[in-house]
Order: C-alpha cells, then sequence, then structure tokens
C-alpha cells in the first residue's frame, strides 16, 4: 500500500466532504421548512400570525429561531469551505471544523438544542413527528451525524490546534487581512499586557489608549468619506471590533457607541447635522455614549418616560435613565427621550444629539441639570456604567435629529442591524480570547507526570471551541456582507448576536473548566472573559428578546 493510499484509510475527514455537506444542508433545508409549518400553524389565528398566540408559544417559536439559526450558521460555514476550497487553503483542520460542526449540529437538530442552560427544545416540542425528523436520520446528514464529530475527529483538531492557529477565517480580501493584522499587534502590544489590571482595579481605559484607536481610524471606520471617515463596510467593522474586544471587550465595545451615533445621523440626521457631528465622531474628537435605557424598562422602550418639553429655542429635559455606558468621559449624548406625552408607545419618542461636558472622577457629571451615580458590575468594565437623573437639563431644539419630533424610535430600530451585528463580533473575540487562554493553559499545565492537553476532556473542550467559535464568526461575516449590500438584515444580525453570545459564554465557562480551581481567581485572566461574556447575553437585545424577534420575523417573512 502506497502512503498516499494509507493516509487516506488512516483520514478522519469523509470523502467528498464538500459533497456530502452539501447534500445534508439540503435535508435540513427541507427539516427547517416543516418546522416552520408547524410552528406557524402553533402561533396563527385565522392564517396569520397572532402576537398572542407567540407569546404563548414562546418555546416553541423560540426554539425554531434556534434550528434557523443552526441552519444558517452550517450554510454559511459550508460557504466559507469552499471560498478556502476555490483558493486551495481548504486544509485538514478546516475540513474537519466542517465535518465537526455538521455532525454536532444535525444531532442537536435530531435530538434537541440547548435555547439556555436549563432549556432543550425538542423536535416535537415544535410539533413535528417522528416522519418529520427521520430525513436527518437517512443519506448524508445521517453519515455526518455518526462520523462528523467523534471523539477521534476532536483529537485530531486539538491536534491541529495546539500551536495556537485555530483555523483561516478566509477573509477574502488583501485590505480585511492587512486590517486584521494590524489590529491583532495593536492589541497583542498595547491591550493584553495591561487590560487584566484595567478590570481588577476596575479603571477606565486610558485615554492614550482611546487616542490611538481615534488615530488608528476606530471611531469613523464606517463614516462615508465625504463626513470625514473612511468609508469602510460592516465587515471591516466585524473584523476590527473582534481584535479589540478580543484583547478586552472594553476596548471592543469603544466604538460601540461611535458606531450607533453615525450610524443615528448619518441615516436620520439633517445635511447639517451630518456635515456638523459626523467628522468630530469619526475622528474621535468628541466621544458619544447612547442614552436610551430606563430603570423599569429594559427592553421595552416604548415604556420610556423620561420627558423633553420644548421651551423657546431649547428642549428641557427630565427624568431619569440607567445602565448609561461610558457616560462620564463623553461629550454627547444620543438621548431618546418623550417629547409628546399624548402619544403613547412609541409614536411620542425622540432623538436629540446632546451636547454635555465631559467628566472626571470626581465630578462625573458637571453639566446643570444633570446628575449621576456609577453602577459597580461583574465585568464589562474599563468604560463603567451609570445611572444618570435629568433635572431641566438643557438641548437646543437645532439637536433634535432629523429636526422632527416623533421619529426617535424609528430612527434608532434603523441602527438596530449594525448594532447586533457588532455586538457579535464583540462576542467573537471574547470567544476567540477564551479559546486561547483555555489552549495555553492546558498545554503549559502538568498534572499526573503529563500536560492536561492530553486529557481528551480537556482537548474535546477545546476543539469545539475552535469549531463553534468558525461558526459564529462566518454567520457574523454573511450578515455583514448583507448588510454591506444594502439588504435588509435584521433577522440575520439577530441570529449572527444570538449564537455569537452563546459561544462566547460557553467558551469562558469551559475555559474556567480548563483552568480548575485557578479558573476562579482573579488574578487569571479567564475569570474577566468569564464576567465579560455574561453580559453578552443580556444586552443589544437578550437572547429570549431575541430569539422572539427572529422568529417574528421568519414566520411573518414567510406568510
Amino acid at each position: 500500500m502506497t502512503n498516499v493510499a494509507r493516509q487516506a484509510e488512516n483520514s478522519l475527514i469523509l470523502p467528498d466532504l464538500l459533497g456530502v455537506c452539501g447534500s445534508a444542508h439540503k435535508t435540513i433545508e427541507t427539516f427547517v421548512e416543516t418546522a416552520r409549518t408547524h410552528v406557524s400553524d402553533l402561533v396563527s389565528v385565522d392564517g396569520k400570525i397572532s402576537g398572542l398566540r407567540l407569546n404563548e408559544e414562546q418555546f416553541a417559536a423560540h426554539g425554531f429561531s434556534w434550528v434557523m439559526t443552526y441552519a444558517t450558521g452550517l450554510r454559511e460555514l459550508l460557504h466559507w469551505a469552499e471560498r478556502l476550497h476555490i483558493v486551495g487553503k481548504f486544509n485538514e483542520l478546516e475540513s474537519l471544523i466542517l465535518q465537526a460542526a455538521f455532525g454536532e449540529y444535525i444531532n442537536q437538530l435530531k435530538s434537541g438544542v440547548a435555547i439556555s442552560q436549563g432549556e432543550i427544545v425538542r423536535p416535537s416540542d415544535l410539533g413535528m413527528s417522528d416522519t418529520d425528523i427521520s430525513p436527518l436520520s437517512t443519506g448524508a446528514a445521517s453519515r455526518l451525524a455518526t462520523e462528523g464529530n467523534t471523539n477521534r475527529v476532536r483529537m485530531r483538531i486539538a491536534t491541529l490546534i495546539e500551536d495556537g492557529e485555530f483555523g483561516d477565517p478566509c477573509y477574502g480580501d488583501e485590505t480585511l487581512e492587512m486590517i486584521a493584522g494590524q489590529f491583532r499587534r495593536f492589541v497583542d502590544d498595547e491591550i493584553l499586557p495591561s487590560a487584566h489590571e484595567w478590570h481588577r482595579k476596575d479603571q477606565l481605559i486610558p485615554i492614550e489608549i482611546v487616542n490611538q484607536m481615534s488615530e488608528m481610524g476606530v471611531f469613523g471606520l464606517t463614516v462615508p468619506e465625504e463626513y470625514g471617515g473612511h468609508g469602510q463596510g460592516k465587515v471591516s467593522m466585524c473584523v476590527v471590533t473582534e481584535e479589540l474586544s478580543r484583547g478586552y471587550i472594553g476596548v471592543g465595545s469603544l466604538g460601540t457607541r461611535p458606531e450607533i451615533a453615525c450610524e443615528l445621523i448619518r441615516l436620520g440626521g439633517t445635511e447639517t447635522q451630518k456635515k456638523y457631528w459626523l467628522p468630530k465622531l469619526a475622528s474621535g474628537e468628541i466621544l458619544p455614549t447612547a442614552v436610551f435605557t430606563e430603570p423599569g424598562t429594559g427592553s421595552d422602550l416604548g415604556s420610556l418616560k423620561t420627558r423633553a418639553v420644548r421651551d423657546g429655542d431649547v428642549y428641557r429635559v427630565q427624568g431619569n435613565k440607567t445602565w448609561i455606558t461610558h457616560a462620564a468621559r463623553t461629550d454627547v449624548m444620543t438621548l431618546l427621550v418623550r417629547t409628546n406625552a399624548d402619544e403613547p408607545g412609541y409614536k411620542g419618542l425622540s432623538m436629540f444629539i446632546a451636547p454635555k461636558p465631559r467628566g472626571s472622577d470626581a465630578n462625573p457629571f458637571p453639566a446643570e441639570g444633570m446628575s449621576g451615580s456609577e453602577i459597580n458590575v461583574l465585568g464589562y468594565r474599563g468604560m463603567k456604567e451609570y445611572e444618570i437623573a435629568f433635572d431641566g437639563f438643557e438641548v437646543k431644539a437645532e439637536n433634535l435629529l432629523g429636526e422632527q419630533e416623533g421619529e426617535g424610535f424609528k430612527q434608532l430600530m434603523a441602527t438596530f442591524e449594525s448594532a447586533r451585528i457588532q455586538t457579535a463580533a464583540r462576542s467573537i473575540g471574547v470567544a476567540q480570547r477564551a479559546m486561547e487562554l483555555a489552549r495555553k493553559y492546558a498545554v503549559e499545565r502538568q498534572q499526573f507526570g503529563k500536560s492536561i492537553y492530553e486529557f481528551p476532556r480537556v482537548a474535546g473542550k477545546i476543539a469545539w471551541m475552535a469549531v463553534e467559535t468558525m461558526i459564529a464568526r462566518q454567520l457574523s461575516y454573511f450578515a455583514a456582507r448583507e448588510k454591506d449590500s444594502d439588504r435588509r438584515c435584521d433577522i440575520e444580525a439577530g441570529m449572527a448576536k444570538l449564537l455569537a453570545a452563546r459561544v462566547a459564554w460557553s467558551n469562558a465557562d469551559n475555559g474556567v473548566q480548563v483552568h480548575g480551581g485557578n479558573g476562579y481567581a482573579e488574578e487569571y485572566e479567564i475569570s474577566r472573559v468569564l464576567c465579560d461574556a455574561r453580559i453578552l447575553n443580556i444586552f443589544e437585545g437578550a437572547a429570549e428578546i431575541q430569539a422572539h424577534v427572529i422568529a417574528r420575523g421568519l414566520l411573518e417573512r414567510r406568510n
């Protein structure tokens, strides 16, 4: 037998893997459409989606969101593999990542998808019968379910990633590769050596780092060139955000507020507002904060009570806001308030570009008519969280976004796609760092005379981190490409955020487990990564809200 034949015989990669996965995905698509039909029947009245029924059947509806997220993630991972194959870079590691992903997710689709730590949605919960599920137990799908994600496959993946290379992201563009490399070096040199100390001391990220990021173009990355930005797309935003968040989620999130503020002004502002504010935000001359949430409202923005009343050339703001990130050390607020008390729900809301003086530790809110206090948090530090009270705080009428009342919620909704894509990218950065820390510790930690990386339960955890991080990454890049193509992508952005946030938490949790008792010690970086990862399932739409929005969108899009 020749060496080539022997290698083929011993290979863990299924023959014609791309074809097998392509065939399996067609079966998965049929499975998904069957699930859609059953769930649609559960939540419809007289052939139309009923909001009441959708709430009553949340378990099934949210489960369908996860089923669709799995199917879309696998589709985009297959497309990733096909692109790599075309350029001759579909190597053993990438092949096994694809194979393991299909194998594991098919098995979960057949038997149950975990939508949280204590909730597993079975096909029967979606109204599906054994006959509906049976195609996943035949042909290519069956083979992948049986052979795709075996212990031997995971151990081979573990061997291939032992040196810290976790698979080719396939940027497909020299500019993106250059951007990724530039920010990777910045993070390795400037962020990772100090991030854990910033966290433990609960310090603001040093202004010198903020200034460096400004010089690197972070804050104006997606702002059109005509307004002083770099005119890059959302895929570039993902690459930059992922690398920065790999260093520290606070650093990655420094770009979130300018992204939201610039998107609000670009899409909803007057030309005068765009010309004045966008260059200042893009250059980092001014730092923004987003002031939306109120005590007791959470995701229910239609219940906002903070008022802004017109008084000549100004509006006077009265009310309370909470969970305001980076509120003190910023120069301007995107402020969502109620300007019409007679309009219930979303219709009476307006958005303002509200300047304020930059605060200090001693006096965080020096503006007249504005006060606040810090909220102490477990993680997601570096910018700090605040509660803010407004008591007659003045905003010039010319700073009403679009110079039109009642458009605030609509203006904010227009930014949700970008915000959720950016949050997915932050999640992937956190997931990546958790994986890096787990691998490094496992390789170096000696127990019973050998590295703990040699134990299958340890190596297998890290191997699966590599697989699922790549699925989330490719799903996020897909959502970003859809946004860059000016196609509606609210559902795709939601799915990317939903999966990436779960992967970040899973990687961080397993990373702590790999560290053992040391993972619970504050001196180890993985303890911070765990705290940082936990918030990702909550902000920018809690996982439950996100799944609900996705389900409604998917079911109504069909109808």
